[in-house]
């Protein structure tokens, strides 16, 4: 989802308006307990307050940088899968021939031939984006209030229709019966791919030599399966992501303590000069601890929505547009006609699915 997000403030604003009015409500209550009430013991000193600061920018930027690298992993995963899957169309409308069959078949064989080995590869990419799409235990920005806003305005694909009902459109009712009666129904697939060319070797459909140049762009549909499984199946280290998160809530509730009291003394050093500034300056204090506060609750958010490539967020990796754009070229390739190939997955709010 690199090129497809185009964010303004007011998306950013929206998407963390609870805790910006919490970060104002709770400098506006220390600051008129400061000013008003007279509790000027809510004192605590600058130095501290800027250490940990520095700490979380520490722990939030090896987040940030972790995360992103998670994403850029899973986008090059998925750019390898495109290219893979396009050699597979490749080869199979080539290889897949009379021309060392002892007996020869008609076209139309040949034809229906090439076109299971297409669809069902096309059936390989909607199973696996479907297990990346899978929940698990340690992925729960859905609990979050407005990343559930978002998901609801986005509809991703694998949450409005379910895969049986996807397989129907590639797979004969056997082959689906048995995929759907495995756990890891993208190995299924690919086993069956296997199947199938060793077949079409034996009757002739295939050589030798390009039965094991298919069995070699299988084993690399199986490498990045298993590169996409393991960032899924691998949540980023939970010790780091809940250090950075409690040290960022330690710090936003520290910074009003430390920087309230700074600005009441600047306030009081302007009131010979600028009577009626000097006098209210502490107020300032609200907004500036609110901005501070947002920004990095916003850097160690963002982290933690970077997490998981394949979550569905508004961020992750758009798998299905991908899937949905490589099943487009390949039936395009198959010469079928436009009208029963599928379109691609619409954007909504900017972003790719």
């Amino acid at each position: 989802m690199l090129t497809k997000k185009r964010y303004s403030v007011k998306d950013m604003v929206l998407w963390t308006r609870k805790e910006t009015f919490f970060y104002l409500f709770y400098a506006g209550v220390i600051t008129v307990l400061y000013k008003v009430f007279g509790f000027t013991f809510l004192n605590v000193p600058w130095t501290p307050v800027a250490l940990i600061g520095t700490a979380v920018a520490f722990m939030i930027g090896f987040q940030n940088n972790s995360a992103y690298g998670r994403i850029w992993e899973a986008r090059k995963i998925w750019g390898a899968i495109v290219n893979t899957s396009r050699t597979w169309g490749m080869k199979v409308q080539d290889m897949v021939s009379n021309a060392h069959a002892p007996n020869p078949v008609s076209e139309s064989v040949i034809k229906e031939e090439k076109r299971i080995l297409v669809y069902r590869h096309v059936a390989w990419m909607t199973a696996l984006r479907y297990a990346m799409r899978t929940r698990k235990s340690w992925e729960t920005q859905h609990t979050s209030q407005t990343n559930r806003e978002w998901r609801d305005m986005i509809h991703i694909p694998e949450e409005v229709s379910s895969l049986d009902d996807n397989l129907k459109l590639y797979l004969s009712d056997e082959e689906r019966h048995y995929v759907m009666s495995k756990p890891n129904k993208q190995t299924a697939l690919l086993y069956l791919q296997s199947a199938h060319i060793r077949k079409l070797k034996d009757v002739g459909l295939i050589w030798e030599f390009a039965f094991l140049e298919l069995e070699n762009v299988l084993e690399e549909l199986f490498t990045h399966q298993g590169k996409s499984e393991r960032i899924k199946n691998f949540p980023y280290p939970r010790q780091y992501a809940s250090l950075s998160l409690y040290l960022t809530r330690v710090f936003a509730l520290l910074l009003p303590f430390g920087l309230i009291p700074e600005f009441a003394d600047i306030g009081q050093s302007m009131t010979d000069s600028f009577f009626l500034i000097g006098k209210y300056f502490i107020w300032v204090a609200v907004p500036f601890c609110a901005v501070v506060s947002w920004a990095f609750h916003t850097m160690e958010r963002m982290a933690r929505v970077g997490e998981n490539p394949f979550e569905g967020t508004s961020n992750d990796v758009p798998i299905s547009t991908i899937s949905r754009g490589i099943e487009i070229d390949m039936r395009q390739m198959l010469d079928e006609d436009e009208s029963i190939i599928p379109s691609q997955f619409p954007e909504e709010k900017h972003v790719q699915m």
